[in-house]
Order: C-alpha cells, then sequence, then structure tokens
C-alpha cells in the first residue's frame, strides 16, 4: 500500500520556494566618477556605497577599467540593509600627492566601518606615499601619515586580489573584527619606506590571510593586542622587518594576544623573520598559543626573534621590565640562512621568563657554517634536529 500523505506535486514545491534575491549592480561613472586622475571622484564612490548599502538585494559596485580614479578620505560606514556587497575594482584608485589632505594621525584613507558581509575584489590602491616619506627623512614637522584601508568593528569580510602600492602609513589595518579573510593580495612598498606596515591585526577575531606577497619598509604583518584564532598562510615577506606580535605593552593594561598560527612562510633579505617583540616595561598582556612552521629563511638578519626589552630612543622604558608573560611558542621546521651570526635570539623578560618554548626541526646557518643562539630567561624543550644548538633551559 502506498502511503499517500508523503505524495505531492512537483508544482507545489515551485510554487513555495522563497524568490531568490535579484543582484543589483551599481557602476561608479553613473554616479559621477571621472577616470582621469584628477577629478575628485570620492562623492560619486559615496554615493555608490549609499545605493549598495540601501538595498535589500545582493549588490556589486563596480569600478571600471576607464582609467584612475582619484580619491581623498573616504568613510564606508555601515549597518547596511543587505549582507552582500561586492566592491568590484578593474582599475586604480590613487591618494592626493599632497599628503596634508589626509594625513594626521588616525586617519584613514578608504575606510569601512560597521559593515558585515562585504567583499572587496580585484583592483590597485596607489597611497602615493613617495612625498610624506622624503618629509619625514628630512626631519621636517610631517603629518604621521594615512593608512590606506581599514576594516573597523566589521565582520565577514573578504578581500580577494587586492594590490596596495605605496601607502603614505600602514597599507591594511583589521581592528575590532571578526572572520576577515585577506587572500592573493600583493603589498609592496621600498626598503626604506617609513611605517609602511603591511597589514596590521588588532582587537580582531578569526582573521585569515593567504597566498599573499609582502615587501615594505616595516613590518609584512604585525600583529597587535587582542588579536585571537589569526592563520597566516602561503605568504611571502621581503623587504621589510618580518612578521611580528608586537610591539606589545604599549599601555600597561593591554588585552593579550593568543592562538596564532604563521605556516607555509618565505623571508627575503628581511630584518627579521618570526618576532614576538614587548617593550621593556610593566603590562597586564601576554602572548600564548602560537605556532610558526614551515618557514625558509633566506639572508635574514633576525631569523628568530623574541625582544622582550624593546625601547625605541630610550624613552619611557630605561631601567624597566617587561610584565607580558610569553608561553605556549612553538618553532616547527624552520630552515634557511641567518644575515647574522646570532639566528636564534630569545630575551625574554626577568619578572616573567618566557615559559614552554618549542624548537622542533630547525636548521639556520651564517655563511655555510653553523649559527649561534642566544638565550635570556627563556625556558623550554627541543626534538629533531636542530642547529644552532638550543640554549633553553
Amino acid at each position: 500500500m502506498v502511503n499517500h500523505r508523503h505524495i505531492f506535486p512537483a508544482f507545489l514545491f515551485i510554487f513555495f520556494s522563497p524568490p531568490l534575491a535579484i543582484a543589483v549592480r551599481y557602476n561608479v561613472l553613473t554616479f559621477g566618477a571621472k577616470p582621469d586622475g584628477v577629478t575628485d571622484s570620492t562623492i560619486a564612490f559615496l554615493k555608490a556605497w549609499s545605493a549598495a548599502c540601501d538595498s535589500q538585494n545582493p549588490a556589486t559596485i563596480y569600478v571600471p577599467p576607464a582609467g584612475t580614479y582619484l580619491l581623498k578620505s573616504a568613510q564606508f560606514r555601515g549597518p547596511c540593509k543587505n549582507k552582500a556587497i561586492t566592491i568590484h575594482i578593474d582599475s586604480t584608485l590613487v591618494a592626493p600627492l599632497d599628503y596634508n589632505v589626509i594625513g594626521n594621525n588616525g586617519n584613514y584613507w578608504l575606510l569601512f566601518e560597521r559593515v558585515d558581509g562585504i567583499s572587496i575584489r580585484g583592483g590597485i590602491l596607489d597611497g602615493q606615499g613617495n612625498g610624506l616619506w622624503a618629509c619625514k627623512k628630512s626631519g621636517k614637522n610631517c603629518p604621521s601619515g594615512a593608512t590606506t584601508l581599514g576594516i573597523s568593528n566589521s565582520k565577514n569580510v573578504e578581500i580577494t586580489g587586492l594590490t596596495s602600492l605605496n601607502s603614505k602609513m600602514f597599507h591594511i589595518v583589521i581592528n575590532g573584527c571578526q572572520d576577515v579573510k585577506v587572500q592573493g593580495a600583493k603589498i609592496l612598498a621600498p626598503r626604506n619606506s617609513p611605517n609602511t606596515d603591511g597589514i596590521h591585526v588588532q582587537f580582531s577575531i578569526g582573521v585569515k590571510i593567504f597566498n599573499s606577497k609582502i615587501g615594505t619598509g616595516d613590518d609584512c604583518v604585525s600583529i597587535g593586542p587582542g588579536t585571537t584564532n589569526l592563520v597566516i598562510h602561503s605568504v611571502t615577506c621581503g623587504p621589510g622587518h618580518g612578521i611580528s606580535i608586537g610591539s606589545l605593552a604599549k599601555d600597561y593594561r593591554e588585552v593579550g594576544v593568543q592562538n596564532v598560527t604563521v605556516k607555509n612562510v618565505t623571508f627575503k633579505n628581511t630584518q627579521n623573520g618570526l618576532r614576538i617583540k614587548t617593550w621593556g616595561r610593566p603590562s597586564t598582556g601576554f602572548v600564548k598559543g602560537v605556532l610558526f612552521q614551515h618557514a625558509i629563511m633566506d639572508n635574514v638578519h633576525n631569523p628568530i626573534l623574541i625582544d622582550q626589552n624593546y625601547c625605541p630612543h630610550n624613552k619611557n622604558c630605561p631601567g624597566k621590565v617587561s610584565g607580558v608573560k610569553i608561553s605556549e611558542v612553538t618553532y616547527r621546521d624552520i630552515q634557511g640562512t641567518s644575515a647574522t651570526p646570532v639566528a636564534v635570539k630569545f630575551d625574554c623578560s626577568k619578572t616573567t621568563p618566557c615559559q614552554r618554548i618549542k624548537l622542533e626541526n630547525v636548521k639556520l646557518t651564517y655563511k655555510n657554517q653553523k649559527a649561534q643562539a642566544s638565550c635570556a630567561n627563556a625556558a623550554g624543550t627541543t626534538s629533531g634536529s636542530i642547529e644552532p644548538t638550543s640554549c633553553l633551559y
């Protein structure tokens, strides 16, 4: 006997299926953008954002390959009425040459704030930072400079295939966010460009940085307080100052850094490789649960470094001791060449020594010879082949 209670005509499924949301597309040219590299297109981009943000349906903001677009400081703010906005850039956006236009400390050239579910795809962002770098080198009174791209207090953000060039200050800052993915990025600035960190992450959970090439005048990736569940995978760094946790302990009361994974990374001619850096002064902060795995060093000055006595210009910290507690840090399969005799340096705090440091299969050489290791207040274990000889206690 057939149970007719479970048989329904096919048309009923079609009739009761919810309608698919129709995506809408907004071309910035329609809103008055001028791709001549001279006319200010900021208002046109903001109008396109307003339309996309107000849409109930998924929306795409399209920047066509018609030329170059000049933008001054622009803030793209949410919350929006939909959680599927794509910014598709097939062209180059340039910042003003005059660094005073958007150059004050803490400013952003392009800022996305309180957004949920946006994707930035493709495009070139040219910060035109050369003039500001020259000003800083001259010793004149200069603004700190603007970060090229900021993602603040947002979640579910994807940045794919973006190129960032010559930022006046940091290239990308991810602050107070959840679930942000950066993949296929190219971030480039000259070796001598000051404070041009590639990607800075702080007070954020679940950030992923994949398959990217970063070469700047500062850290390729810098990891600030409040960073949790960060994954960095398949990143090439150089030139630059390496991948750095820190600097920490800038403030006494500070949230810790934990659950950081850095895998399959390559460093070429960088100042540092894998670095943890804290100011030499009291702090409530900590670093815990860090895995550095499968890293290749190519002529790196400090391939493995923990520096808890960071005190630039000897201000606000001489004679003090770092209170940041560093523990459960693993270095696994770290290979390559050091540009200096000391390839491994753990300079930890006297009052809060580094604990549970692990070295597993580390082989670093200096000029085809064994490199050296230097330890102060660092406790841990080793396994596998270790060169240079461990100095952990």
